[in-house]
């Protein structure tokens, strides 16, 4: 009987080829499709309650969308050679096409519907404001100064079938992430026909818990009354999420225990020893299980305001926390066994280095800074002054 070895893999011992950038390059994308996802609530299906959402659901999906790439390109040897993807189209390639969904998604539905819901605040700031303010909204106008009722009107369906239009672009956007995965049919950890399904769910999850968190502390520093009302409806959508979400996931696993193949007691191994820190303390107790309880504790029990905040808080950094697990998993898991299923690798992370911890940590806190630029420059709650300017305004 031949024995699993650690540190060695037969018959290709190689260093592994993703690093922890390919980690977060599937997690940003999550946000940024769970984020227009819980945008589109209020918009398609008139979900009133999460309203006061809506307009940081979109800022939040654009900066995120704006740092989306860069994980890959920095995973690249020469990232200048990126742009040939458009020049010289490959059809056949999964990864290639991700120029082309990143393109469409990025210019023809979430810049356009932004400026759409916003082309009134642009108008009336480019007329209120000075300097290069003025300026910068002038030309974010693009020409387009007509405010009256009949004009917003049309904004507001061509917004709506944006956003229609943008549901499955924001599928298409995350899902095929797990479709690259799952279509590896060599690698057992990677290939089964849920993992599409999985990502998107999972993305899901974690864009509607990094909306919600961000809207709980904006609103906290701008020092005005959250609304209890549209937390715990998204709330709500979190918890129903992320029991799909979960339940999809121990379909998945339920099917490879019955199914049991030649390299179920190799992958059962790598879960019990390697991995049980990061997939069944992290991701599944942690990450999983914790929210979910906390967040059904607060849909059957009559609890106050401060108290549901702080559940809330606890539940969607732990949610955060368990879907990044997820995704190192799903990477970084993959690769740590050998095509013979009898040996092990370790991965070693690198601290500053091209794709290290730091600058993984670096193209995290990036999406927040641009957060920060565009909430300044497009408030995404309703500025009272602004309609006082606009009264005023010639």
């Amino acid at each position: 009987m031949q024995v699993p070895v650690e540190g060695f893999m037969y018959p290709n011992e190689v260093e592994l080829q993703w690093s922890v950038l390919i980690v977060l390059y599937p997690f940003l994308t999550g946000l940024v499709a769970g984020a227009f996802i819980l945008a589109s609530l209020e918009r398609v299906f008139q979900v009133q309650a999460v309203k006061p959402t809506y307009r940081l659901a979109l800022l939040t999906a654009l900066a995120f969308l704006l740092v989306a790439p860069l994980p890959l390109q920095l995973h690249l040897g020469h990232p200048e050679r990126s742009f040939e993807m458009y020049l010289t189209p490959h059809g056949s390639s999964a990864m290639a096409m991700f120029g082309f969904v990143y393109l469409w998604y990025l210019l023809a539905v979430l810049v356009l519907e932004i400026w759409l819901d916003y082309r009134y605040d642009i108008v009336v700031l480019s007329q209120t404001t000075t300097g290069w303010r003025r300026l910068l909204y002038r030309i974010l106008t693009l020409g387009s100064t007509n405010i009256s009722p009949r004009a917003l009107h049309i904004d507001e369906r061509a917004g709506w079938l944006i956003t229609v239009i943008g549901i499955p672009s924001a599928f298409l956007l995350h899902g095929y992430v797990g479709f690259i995965f799952g279509s590896v049919k060599a690698n057992p950890w990677w290939s089964s026909p849920l993992m599409p399904v999985v990502f998107l769910f999972s993305a899901m999850v974690s864009g509607i818990a990094v909306v919600m968190l961000l809207y709980m502390l904006l609103t906290t520093m701008r020092r005005e009354p959250i609304d209890m009302c549209c937390v715990d409806t998204v709330a709500k959508y979190l918890f129903y999420t992320f029991i799909i979400d979960f339940s999809l996931e121990m379909l998945d696993l339920i099917h490879r225990i019955y199914e049991a193949d030649e390299s179920f007691r190799s992958l059962d191994f790598m879960v019990h020893t390697k991995l049980y820190f990061s997939h069944i303390v992290v991701q599944i107790l942690l990450g999983t299980v914790t929210p979910i309880i906390l967040l059904a504790i607060t849909q059957v029990a009559k609890l106050n305001d401060l108290v549901r905040k702080r559940i809330y808080a606890v539940a969607g950094c732990l949610t955060l926390v368990g879907i990044f697990a997820m995704r190192w998993n799903v990477v970084i898991g993959g690769q740590l066994f050998s095509k013979s299923f009898l040996g092990y690798t370790t991965y070693k992370m690198g601290f500053v280095t091209r794709e290290g911890l730091l600058m993984a940590i670096m193209l995290t806190i990036l999406p927040f800074i641009f957060l920060w630029i565009l909430v300044k420059l497009l408030p995404p709650w309703p500025e009272k002054t602004l309609f006082a300017k606009a009264a005023s305004a010639p």
